[in-house]
């Protein structure tokens, strides 16, 4: 029994019923009936159908990093380039590769993967697969028409001053600076 088969002495939730509530762009929203713990319970849940992040690498060490609008927050923020699977079962490395190529204007043919986070995990089951890549090359942003992103280059230090400060709060940023740094800096 692996760790996602283990209930760790807990009693399992069956899922008794699921009902699609909103379709948009991204996401499918559903109505989950649950039975736990002997009651039925009403659960949301969103499906996501997974990402791809990047922590593009200079030969001089900086990060390539991304400022863009995120509306849910109603703010700019500073993030690691990423991006949505353009199709269910799409491979996370090459969404990484387009992704880099789109909002950063690099690209590279070598992306390492470092790891994967879900990101929200008690309702969203959104995963995103990083990578790092090196051996960068210039070329140009392809945006998409409702996409302005500034490109700035950050030392991994200043990064992780700017996360200990709370200035950088983007989970996937957060979770891939800090990786990096504990893999590749020490």
């Amino acid at each position: 029994m692996n760790e996602m088969e283990e209930n760790y002495g807990l009693e399992r939730v069956e899922l008794l019923k699921r009902e699609l509530r909103y379709t948009g762009s991204v996401l499918h929203v559903y109505q989950d009936t649950v039975l736990v713990k002997g009651h039925e319970a009403k659960w949301d849940f969103i499906h996501h159908m997974g990402a791809a992040a990047v922590v593009p690498v200079l030969e001089d060490g900086r990060i390539v990093m991304v400022r863009q609008y995120r509306h849910a927050l109603g703010r700019f923020t500073l993030e690691i380039p990423a991006g949505k699977l353009d199709f269910e079962g799409e491979p996370m490395q090459d969404c990484a590769i387009r992704e880099l190529h789109e909002e950063s204007g690099f690209v590279s043919s070598e992306p390492e993967y470092l790891m994967t986070v879900n990101t929200t995990v008690a309702f969203c089951d959104e995963k995103i697969g990083i990578y790092v890549c090196r051996n960068l090359k210039k070329a140009e942003q392809s945006l998409d028409p409702d996409e302005e992103i500034n490109i700035e280059l950050w030392d991994v230090e200043e990064l992780k001053k700017k996360i200990f400060a709370g200035e950088m709060t983007d989970g996937k940023t957060v979770a891939a600076i800090l990786a990096y740094d504990a893999k590749y800096c020490r």
